[in-house]
C-alpha cells in the first residue's frame, strides 16, 4: 500500500540526508514507525530553506519521501487566516494529486494542511487514518469543535480515528470507534538502555529537569518560582531547563532576578540522545503545565528513566502517573510545586517506589509498541495487510 500524509510539521531541506529534508521532535521517529507499515510513505508538509535547524536530525523511513509545500503565508494569528484562502489555491492542486496518488491517507492533526486533506480524503473514499495529537478532552476554537465533530462522525469502517492520550473511559464515549493512542519517541532499545530505578538518601543535592517547549504555559516559570523554597531544604538543588521557545529570555531574566543563575542550566534544544543522558543524570522531573497537552513524550522519557515526576492534571497526566504511581499531581502554583517536590526528596522510601513504578509505567509504550498497535488497528479496518511481505 501507498501512504501519503499530511502534516502542517516543519521540515527543513538537507540534501545530504536520505529523503533530502530534516525535522525535530517525535515527529521524526514517529513516521519512521508508520512507514514500516507500508509499501511507500510520501510526507506532504511545509518545507524551508535554512542553515539554523537546531535539534533536528534526518528524517527518514521505508520507501519514505517528501513532496514539500510552501510554508503557510502571514506567520501566526489574524494574518495567516487572512492569507490562507492564496495560499490553498496554490497548495491544493499538491493535495489532490497526492490523493489521488494514494491507497490510504494519514493526518496528525490539528493543523490546516491536515485538516483539508481529512475532508477531501471522505469525500474520494480513500481508507483513513487520523491521529488527534492536541488535547481531546479540551477543544477550545471552533476548529477543535469541528475536527471533534467530524472525527466523531466518520470513526469506523475504513476510517480509523485516534486519540492522543489515554483513560479508563473512551475519548468520546457516544462515538466507541474514536480511541486512544499513547504517544512515544522511544525504541525497546531506548527504554531497556535507560531504565534505572533510582534510590536515594536525604543527605544529597538533588538535581531537577523540565523539557519541554519553552513557552509560559509549559510551567517551566512556575517551577523557577518554586526553587527559592527547595533550596531552604536543598541547598545544592540544581534545575536544568531543556528547550527552546519564545519565552526563554523571560524565564533567563526570571532565574536571574531570582538569584538563581548558579542554581539553573538552560541547555536550549537538545538532540535526543543528549535529552536521556540529562534525564539519567537527573533526580525529579518537574513539569507543572498548564498548556493543551496530548501525550507528552517528555514526561514518557523521564519515567522511562527512572524518575518520579511532579506535574499537573492535565489531560493524560492523572491518568499516567496516579494510576501507575511515578507521580505526584499537584496544583500549578509555586506553593504547591515545592511542596509536591519536596514531599518526594525527603522520603527516600517512597522516592524508590516511585522510581520503580516509573520504569514499569514507561515499560508498555515503546516505539515498536506504539507502530503495532496503529497496525493492529489498521489492518482490522481495511481487511487488508498495511504491507506486502
Amino acid at each position: 500500500m501507498k501512504l501519503v500524509v499530511f502534516t502542517i510539521k516543519r521540515l527543513w531541506y538537507a540534501p545530504e540526508t536520505p529523503s533530502g529534508f530534516t525535522t525535530d521532535g517525535g515527529f521524526l521517529y514517529q513516521m519512521r514507525g508508520i512507514s514500516e507499515l507500508f509499501d511507500s510513505t510520501t510526507i506532504v508538509a511545509p518545507c524551508v530553506r535554512s542553515e539554523n535547524r537546531p535539534g533536528s536530525s534526518a528524517l527518514t523511513g521505508h520507501n519514505l519521501s517528501v513532496v514539500p509545500v510552501p510554508f503557510p503565508y502571514g506567520g501566526q494569528g489574524l494574518r495567516r487566516k487572512l492569507a490562507f484562502p492564496l495560499w490553498l489555491l496554490r497548495t491544493l492542486p499538491v493535495i489532490l494529486r497526492e490523493l489521488l496518488r494514494a491507497d490510504a491517507v494519514h493526518v496528525p492533526i490539528p493543523g490546516d494542511i491536515g485538516t483539508i486533506a481529512m475532508v477531501v480524503a471522505v469525500w474520494l473514499r480513500k481508507p483513513l487514518f487520523v491521529r488527534h495529537c492536541g488535547n481531546w478532552m479540551q477543544p477550545k476554537t471552533a476548529t477543535d469543535r469541528f475536527v471533534h465533530h467530524f472525527m466523531e462522525k466518520h470513526a469506523g469502517g475504513r476510517n480509523v480515528m485516534l486519540a492522543t492520550g489515554g483513560g479508563d473511559a473512551p475519548p468520546s464515549p457516544d462515538y466507541p470507534a474514536v480511541r486512544w493512542i499513547f504517544s512515544t519517541s522511544l525504541t525497546q532499545a531506548n527504554l531497556d538502555s535507560c531504565a534505572v530505578t533510582r534510590e536515594r538518601t536525604l543527605g544529597y543535592s538533588p538535581r531537577l529537569i523540565i523539557v519541554c517547549r519553552q513557552e509560559e504555559k509549559k510551567g517551566t516559570g512556575v517551577v523557577l518560582q518554586a526553587l527559592p523554597e527547595i533550596l531552604k531544604q536543598f541547598p545544592g538543588a540544581h534545575l536544568d531547563v531543556l528547550g527552546d521557545g519564545a519565552a526563554l529570555p523571560k524565564f533567563r531574566e526570571q532565574a536571574a532576578a531570582l538569584g538563581l543563575n548558579e542554581a539553573v542550566t538552560f541547555h536550549g534544544t537538545v538532540p535526543q540522545d543528549e535529552v536521556l543522558r540529562l534525564l539519567g543524570a537527573a533526580d525529579l522531573f518537574v513539569f507543572p503545565t498548564g498548556a493543551s497537552e496530548g501525550f507528552p513524550k517528555s514526561v514518557l522519557e523521564a519515567l522511562a528513566s527512572g524518575l518520579p515526576v511532579i506535574s499537573t492534571a492535565v489531560s493524560v497526566l492523572p491518568h499516567l502517573l496516579g494510576r501507575g504511581g511515578g507521580g505526584v499531581i499537584v496544583e500549578r502554583d509555586p506553593e504547591a510545586v515545592a511542596a509536591g517536590v519536596l514531599s518526594v526528596l525527603t522520603d527516600p522510601d517512597r522516592y524508590d517506589k516511585m522510581s520503580r513504578a516509573a520504569v514499569v509505567t514507561a515499560s508498555s509504550r515503546s516505539m515498536e509498541n506504539w507502530r503495532d498497535t496503529i497496525g493492529g488497528y489498521l489492518r482490522d479496518a481495511w481487511s487488508r495487510p498495511t504491507r506486502t511481505n
